[in-house]
């Protein structure tokens, strides 16, 4: 028997209605000041519900985690509270959502948060980076990110005990589980990268030192919240916000291999996904098949049978499919029926209102 992207799949002790992933990204729309999830999220969120997994925009897990002007965070009263009222909303049309935690290490200026100076796994800016600020218009204002200083031991551990924290916080805000943002050259990735790490201690140098941050991170998500509930995105060869490894095949095989130890619920791969981008190769995602025996997802350039080819051959569970969610809330309906796909509108992904966010209609035939 054929497994098809419309058939159920059992995720930890959730059993999810298909294997389509509404991917998370970011839309910048979260109530100021506060950086606060609101009603205007709630009902975009829940428009998608019918995805198999949602995993929300990318949340901070500190004021020190934000990247960019008006993205939600995970980490006071009120933005828990805020978080509530989009997983009520999601958990009322039937649907299932992850929150994906976030700390952009360097990606970020220091307007982001509160005049401090970013964090990094080294003291090294990223290269050709501009990150948005609140410049007092509904127009962010474009700006090169801010050097950032080297963590210390101390710092190491305020942020796993963070991002431990967060995890807890998600729960209490009612999400079903956790996405660890590892990907897209933000704060964990800048550890698992050798151009961007060139530290001295037990967390630079060698394969499994660069590892260790992502490692102790991990472990204390799932002492907080089960295992079950614990998934984490990877980017394996993009060279996003500028982090570049000499040898990420091997890296990111290892990066499988350690998270297959921790039995995390799952394994979720970004694909380069610019229009002449490399696809990645099949001998490698046979590599991490094997290295990893839970739910893998991969997200990128996937249409309807590209996304059912993948399931077919085994190489994937579940199929992340970002923008065409933004343009159709009904977006597995359209794919299982073959009726046509609205395109969004670039000029409303970030900031602003309810436009080109929660206005986009279902298909009607």
């Amino acid at each position: 028997m054929t497994t098809s992207l419309f058939d159920s799949i059992k995720l930890g002790q959730l059993t999810l209605n298909n294997r389509i992933v509404m991917p998370p990204m970011t839309r910048s729309r979260a109530s100021q000041p506060g950086d606060v999830a609101n009603e205007m999220m709630a009902t975009y969120y829940a428009q998608r519900a019918s995805a198999g997994l949602i995993v929300s925009e990318g949340t901070q897990i500190s004021p020190m985690g934000k990247g960019y002007a008006w993205t939600p965070g995970i980490y006071s009263q009120e933005q828990i509270a805020g978080w509530k009222t989009v997983t009520d909303a999601v958990h009322a049309k039937g649907g299932t959502m992850f929150s994906q935690l976030w700390h952009v290490g360097r990606v970020t200026h220091s307007d982001n948060i509160n005049d401090e100076q970013p964090i990094s796994s080294s003291a090294i800016a990223a290269e050709n980076v501009k990150v948005f600020i609140d410049n007092g218009s509904d127009e962010p204002g474009f700006v090169d990110v801010s050097t950032p200083r080297e963590m210390s031991q101390h710092d190491i551990s305020e942020v796993v005990q963070q991002f431990r924290q967060a995890a807890l916080n998600a729960i209490e805000a009612g999400f079903d589980g956790i996405e660890l943002h590892a990907a897209n050259g933000y704060l964990i990735n800048q550890f698992i990268d050798s151009e961007s790490n060139q530290r001295q201690d037990q967390y630079g140098g060698s394969l499994e030192n660069r590892l260790r941050f992502l490692d102790e991170v991990v472990a204390a998500m799932v002492d907080a919240i089960g295992a079950e509930r614990v998934g984490v995105r990877l980017a394996p060869l993009t060279t996003l916000n500028g982090t570049v490894d000499a040898n990420p095949i091997e890296t990111y095989t290892a990066a499988a291999v350690l998270l297959n130890k921790h039995n995390i619920v799952y394994l979720h791969i970004a694909e380069v996904d610019w229009d002449d981008a490399p696809d990645t190769p099949i001998s490698f995602k046979r590599a991490l098949r094997e290295a990893y025996q839970g739910v893998l997802i991969y997200a990128g350039r996937y249409k309807g049978d590209n996304a059912q080819q993948a399931i077919k051959d085994g190489l994937a569970d579940m199929i992340g499919f970002g923008r065409p969610f933004v343009a159709n809330p009904d977006l597995p309906a359209r794919l299982q029926h073959g009726y046509p796909l609205a395109a969004h509108d670039p000029n409303t992904l970030f900031g602003g209102g309810e436009q080109g966010l929660s206005d986009y209609p279902s298909y009607q035939a």
